[in-house]
């Protein structure tokens, strides 16, 4: 299969790696704005004639459309958020099917009947977190007869010997969007009721949690965005759930740190005026610590990503576990982020390039990819996934 990779950044060098190391792809095409830094990056692995370097500069929809007129078999995008629905647009219109690991948008599901009248399969959210923890949340609660509580983490975060800075936390991705995710709402079910978190609250000491993860350690747990499309998207319905919540992993006292930060107005969106100069405070922040919480050559990352269900199996109480846990491979330099978001991408367009997946249209992680095909595809790339159900709990 000929595969177009949109963006080479962290996590599409990943993809790449994974894309070229597969003898199910004849011909990878890897775009990125950057192209003479690509083209280093290419020629310094082993992956001989098979990865072509093109430019792409996706604010410019005819650089998009015209690496989708060459009609690649799939299409990854690990482009910046802000692009992918003109990139999708442009997938569906060339007939190209299309992975990306970002949360779907209005805009994109509103494409779902142009893509099933043509054949094609668009795959949204299909890296880590969304991703890996949506197809194992569809698993979990297929796996038991009635569903009272839904609890799920997803997260990324430093080994212990690596965790050696005041936040307990180095970056793997652009810092920028975590501070974003640090200021986002959220909503929970709790005791059978729906419970709105905002954007300033999801530090509050009420909102966070511990639990202890089998071979990390005792983790703090914070609020992660709303369940509440996930509930429909299983078709179960708030009044079925007693708890329902998802959220990031960190190390303890992460939450108290960033609760002062928030409290002080640091992760405001209004820019803040300083002579006269409107400053992003996101921005700066993220430009001011950013270089200092990078990973080194020989550092570890952590990533965990677990699904805990809670209800009834065949008249018994039951609880069901099914997790993902991932550090960096020092042999390749990949971290644990970056294998599980950019392998976990090209999985979905090694999948759907090989007519494992026959839905059209926009698919979803948690109904629509083969729980059994995903894990053993994980399991070859030595990402370890186990799952189990404990009765009587």
């Amino acid at each position: 299969m000929k595969v177009l990779l949109l963006g080479v950044g962290m996590q599409g060098k990943a993809a790449l790696h994974d894309l070229a190391h597969s003898e199910r792809v004849t011909e990878i095409v890897a775009a990125d704005r950057e192209l003479a830094a690509l083209r280093d990056h290419v020629q310094s692995q082993p992956y001989g004639g098979r990865v072509r370097c093109e430019h792409v500069d996706a604010a410019d929809p005819e650089t998009v459309h015209r690496l989708m007129g060459q009609r690649p078999d799939v299409a990854v995008d690990l482009l910046p958020v802000p692009l992918h629905r003109d990139v999708t647009v442009a997938a569906v219109e060339h007939g190209v099917h299309l992975v990306n690991s970002s949360y779907t948008t209005p805009e994109i599901r509103a494409l779902a009947p142009e893509a099933r009248t043509r054949g094609i399969r668009i795959l949204p959210e299909f890296g880590m977190d969304p991703g890996i923890d949506l197809v194992l949340l569809g698993e979990a609660v297929r796996s038991l007869d009635e569903i009272g509580e839904i609890v799920t983490y997803g997260a990324g975060f430093p080994g212990p010997a690596a965790a050696d800075n005041p936040l307990k936390y180095k970056v793997t991705w652009a810092f920028e969007g975590v501070l974003r995710s640090y200021r986002r709402a959220a909503r929970l079910i709790r005791d059978g009721r729906i419970v709105e978190i905002g954007d300033t609250e999801i530090f509050r000491p009420e909102n966070l949690h511990e639990i202890e993860i089998e071979d990390v350690g005792r983790l703090e747990a914070f609020p992660n965005g709303d369940v509440i499309p996930y509930v429909d998207l299983l078709g179960l319905g708030p009044s079925a759930l007693r708890n329902m919540g998802r959220y990031v992993l960190r190390w303890p006292g992460h939450g108290a740190l960033w609760k002062t930060l928030v409290d002080l107005h640091l992760l405001d969106d209004e820019p803040v005026m300083v002579d006269g100069v409107a400053v992003d405070r996101r921005r700066f922040l993220a430009d001011a610590i950013g270089p200092h919480i990078r990973y080194g050559a020989r550092e570890r990352d952590v990533v965990v990503v677990r699904v805990e269900v809670r209800g009834r199996k065949g008249g018994k109480e039951a609880h069901a576990v099914y997790q993902v846990t991932d550090r960096r491979d020092l042999e390749t330099g990949y971290t644990a982020m970056s294998r599980t978001v950019g392998y976990t991408a090209s999985i979905g367009a090694q999948m759907i390039g090989a007519g494992r997946i026959a839905k059209c249209g926009v698919l979803s992680p948690v109904n629509d990819i083969p729980f059994g095909l995903f894990a053993e595809e994980l399991t070859k790339r030595e990402i370890r996934i186990t799952s189990r159900i404990v009765f009587g709990e």
